[in-house]
């Protein structure tokens, strides 16, 4: 089973919410859906699932289209942020109640009611009602039912954004698990990187209605392919500046220069944008080849075993995150070491350039 979307578009109005989107999302890993608030996510999972119509485009499911077919019949599955549970039913109806629609026989709603209430440790609650739950159990109760529903696509829209931390880290940990082996194509869609990176599988990458990278999480994390790519995987935030590159060296600011290696020297002569991430920036040199930094610290914290500073360059604000505790002081003139090899170049338009 495969869902492929084929030149998708979303209008309101005149507005276009989703620009032409197509992509191939298929079983046996987490679909991720990973942007902020407003980049289209929730949008394009509404088209995904048959919630909204299409300007233009097609939905395919195991290559039959079904852009024109109802949710009801393409037999798929949501879950949301909020817990939509039948506030009248029982768990054990609310889990039944597509089943039941499907007119299934009572003996297997009740095999697969049991195996989805076992997995989420829910049949000790099976006669309560959703007022007599907690958040986690009543989300555990949306996710058994899409779980016994055995649906060919599974959407999970931000399933644990209103959840608190300790249940969140519980069930972040579990869904892969409680999907594996399934045979359905399941999308979740969040605005945390670091949840796209647990969940591992693949990520499309989404702002402003356009997905601008779709691969292997940990592929996007290590190679992405434009500098909004590289600010989406980075806490605390990438650091950027604008370089000039001339024959085989760059500057940074007026008075920062090194050396160039590798694709980066072979780069047209111009400007660009360098961006590399605070753990390769750091308050002590690695070897010959590191790039001395000065800048007025601002900002530094401790964290576990983790300091970090935000300095000011003059030419804008960097971070350092390093390990150990280091005695920054607010106001001092202090010097970072940036490692080279580890730095991204993008042109001027966004795009990767080394």
């Amino acid at each position: 089973m495969a869902l492929e979307l084929k030149g998708v578009t979303k209008r309101v109005g005149a507005i276009q919410h989703i620009k032409e989107t197509s992509l191939l999302l298929e079983p046996g890993h987490f679909n991720v859906l990973l942007g902020a608030t407003g980049s289209g996510k929730t949008s394009l999972i509404k088209l995904m699932a048959g919630l909204d119509p299409m300007a233009s485009g097609q939905v395919l499911m195991d290559g039959e289209d079904v852009s024109r077919l109802s949710t009801q019949k393409r037999n798929i599955s949501l879950v949301h942020q909020f817990f939509i549970n039948y506030p009248h039913m029982t768990v054990y109806d609310n889990i039944a109640s597509p089943l039941k629609v499907a007119g299934m026989a009572k003996s297997e709603i009740e095999g697969r009611v049991e195996e989805a209430a076992e997995i989420l440790q829910l049949k000790p609650m099976l006669h309560r009602r959703p007022h007599e739950l907690s958040g986690g159990q009543q989300q555990r109760c949306a996710l058994a039912r899409a779980i016994a529903k055995e649906s060919r696509a599974v959407f999970l829209d931000e399933p644990l954004a209103n959840l608190d931390y300790k249940l969140r880290e519980e069930l972040r940990d579990q869904l892969p698990e409680l999907f594996a082996g399934r045979g359905a194509v399941v999308v979740y869609a969040t605005s945390e990187p670091e949840e796209a990176l647990l969940l591992g599988g693949k990520t499309a990458l989404m702002r402003d209605g356009r997905v601008t990278q779709f691969g292997p999480t940990a592929e996007i994390y290590r190679n992405p392919g434009n500098v909004d790519a590289a600010r989406v995987f980075s806490d605390p935030p990438i650091n950027t500046a604008e370089i000039t590159k001339q024959g085989s060296m760059a500057r940074l600011g007026a008075g920062v220069t090194w050396e160039l290696a590798g694709d980066a020297a072979g780069l047209a002569d111009g400007t660009y944008t360098i961006a590399i991430r605070p753990h390769h920036v750091l308050p002590r040199p690695r070897n010959g080849a590191d790039v001395q930094l000065s800048g007025q610290v601002q900002v530094t914290e401790l964290s576990g075993s983790e300091s970090s500073a935000h300095f000011d360059m003059g030419s804008g604000s960097w971070v350092s995150l390093a390990h150990g505790v280091h005695p920054y002081q607010v106001g001092e003139l202090h010097d970072f070491y940036m490692d080279p090899a580890q730095a991204y170049f993008f042109a001027p338009d966004g795009s990767r350039a080394a």
